[in-house]
């Protein structure tokens, strides 16, 4: 070099920067809220070019936007020229068309987040996953910024204030009070449902309990039930019963009236007391104690399992294990059947702007003085996810307008919130999110057994929601990359919940996309030959489990000397607070 400089130290200032702005992140900022934006920012800097660029092209939309202005305050209408995206629905009133000035204030606001928005994203030297952090960072603030969130720049809070002389915001200020005494931003009012009245009330027995869960065997409905029993493993983030809500809307009811034996897992809220309690434990006294448990009552020596969620990794985990731990011939499941389940963590989803080293190093850290990771923290986090939906809504209807939430079961059971243990879920978030151990080979060692999915042989039934955005569909797809056996992937229409909340009706409300898999498919080559259908997966889902579920024939007893009921469902783990 010219100047006698070794061309590596050249980046030896931008190195140690950014050793820095680590340590800084690490020890200061844990959870990543402002680094990101730092980050962005210092990489447009540092392109001062494309920075001229961007700087002109906003310059040039807000001159257009100015003159769009001035047309609408001289009474020329016009198409508007920022558009609200398609799901954003806080600007739906008329007033924000009709009105010049609420429609023009409208439009600076959308301009001034889609351009941000739009520029983070193009952020030049960032990695895409520091672009997304930084976008979706800057985006929260954005939605709290929005003018609909405030009674002076809130024409719809404001006619109703005067409308009402005043009583809205006077009803607002007791919402306000009730959720602050509450600690939370209620969607739904606490006594608007009760579990085991008007939710989960499907009549069962509870036939099994340990430290970790209560095994609930339901109540056949139908003259006849088949053969092989159905073992649904739920998800411990959240209680069982979003499968058994209504009887309109229950899973369970479903499958009892299509003549199957079912059992599900009511896990226990875990406190202090079970910090020490680790995945092993959930395999072992959780979902191996349920298999054995239902053996016993059924008397079958096999038996399907569908595993919803993080119930659905687990059960892949447990699976794999089995396939090694039994002999070929004695692995206990005929089935398996995943609903929205990750077991590749490449692509997570929007929970991977939650999740770095520092971010869980935090997160440890807390757990481990507590004894567990609180529900609340990571409702809170879900409900980031979707901001406006799940927060701001709540906020404007609720404290400007005075409108107390409708009761809604699914938003009820989303604020029913439980506890992780922290061994288990240090654990969880360190194999399966951060170091993506599940999928590769004898990498994880789970109850003495090293894990390796491509034992699983068993046929499998997966479903992905086509709106998920807690488990990604094309994510859940690679499910059928690393099992062996036959495999048949669903697309549900809608999201995470109600993509899998889906029960049969007429006329149809949903669809979905269904086809056999291969273990080389991509996402993208499966959809691209799967069939379209309206209505409800659990038809096609039924057409798949019933031919593998031997005979019908007179309903199993509900429980046994072995397992003798101990409690009516829903029993009472999940009445834990």
């Amino acid at each position: 070099m010219a100047n006698g400089k070794h061309p590596v130290a050249a980046f030896a200032p931008h190195r140690a920067l950014r050793s820095m702005s680590e340590a800084v992140e690490t020890t200061i900022d844990p959870l990543g809220l402002a680094m990101p934006l730092l980050h962005a920012q210092l990489a447009w800097v540092t392109h001062p070019q494309e920075l001229a660029e961007v700087a002109a092209e906003l310059s040039a939309r807000m001159l257009a936007l100015q003159g769009h202005a001035w047309q609408r305050f001289l009474g020329a209408q016009g198409p508007d020229l920022e558009e609200p995206h398609p799901d954003d629905t806080r600007f739906v009133d008329p007033v924000w068309q009709e009105s010049a000035g609420w429609n023009i204030a409208k439009q600076w606001y959308l301009l001034t987040t889609h351009f941000t928005q739009d520029m983070l994203y193009q952020s030049h030297g960032l990695s895409n996953r520091d672009r997304r952090r930084a976008a979706f960072w800057w985006r929260k603030w954005l939605n709290a910024m929005a003018p609909t969130n405030f009674l002076l720049s809130n024409p719809v809070a404001l006619q109703k204030a005067v409308e009402s002389n005043g009583e809205s915001l006077l009803r607002g200020m007791r919402i306000f009070l009730d959720d602050a005494r509450a600690g939370n931003i209620r969607m739904t009012r606490p006594d608007d449902f009760k579990v085991g009245v008007n939710l989960a009330t499907t009549p069962g027995k509870v036939v099994l309990q340990n430290r970790l869960l209560e095994l609930i065997h339901y109540a056949p409905t139908a003259p006849e039930t088949y053969r092989t029993p159905l073992l649904i493993v739920t998800p411990w983030i959240n209680k069982y019963y979003i499968l058994d809500l209504t009887p309109k809307k229950s899973l369970v009811r479903f499958l009892l009236g299509q003549g199957f034996d079912v059992y599900i897992t009511s896990w226990k809220n875990p406190d202090a007391a079970l910090a020490g309690v680790g995945f092993d434990d959930y395999m072992t006294e959780g979902i191996g104690a349920a298999v054995d448990a239902v053996r016993s009552i059924s008397k079958s020596d096999k038996l399907h399992a569908a595993g919803y969620c993080i119930g659905g990794a687990a059960l892949a985990a447990w699976l794999a294990w089995a396939n090694r731990h039994y002999a070929a011939q004695d692995v206990p499941l005929a089935s398996a059947t995943f609903l929205t389940t990750l077991v590749d963590y490449h692509k997570p989803g929007d929970v991977e702007v939650f999740l770095d080293e520092g971010s869980f190093k935090y997160l440890a850290r807390n757990m481990a003085q507590k004894g567990f990771l609180d529900g609340k923290e990571m409702a809170a986090a879900f409900r980031l996810l979707r901001s406006n939906s799940l927060i701001w809504h709540y906020v404007v209807h609720g404290y400007l307008y005075g409108e107390k939430p409708p009761p809604f079961d699914v938003l009820f059971w989303n604020m029913d919130t439980t506890r992780m243990p922290a061994k288990m879920h240090t654990w969880y978030l360190r194999n399966f999110y951060l170091d993506n151990k599940l999928v590769k080979k004898d990498a994880l060692e789970v109850a003495g057994q090293p894990l390796d999915l491509s034992r699983i042989v068993q046929p499998v039934y997966a479903v992905g929601a086509a709106d998920d955005h807690i488990a990604p569909w094309q994510q859940t797809f690679r499910l059928n990359n690393w099992v062996a056996g036959p495999k048949r992937y669903v697309l549900s229409s809608s999201g995470h919940i109600f993509g899998i909340v889906n029960p049969v009706v007429s006329p149809p409300r949903r669809e979905y996309w269904v086809g056999e898999a291969e273990r080389h498919d991509s996402a993208a080559d499966w959809q691209d030959r799967a069939e379209h259908h309206a209505g409800s997966w659990w038809e096609d889902w039924m057409h798949w489990l019933k031919p593998q579920s031997g005979a019908l024939g007179k309903p199993q007893a509900m429980a046994s000397k072995a397992y003798p009921a101990l409690a009516d469902a829903p029993g009472t783990y999940v009445l834990e607070s």
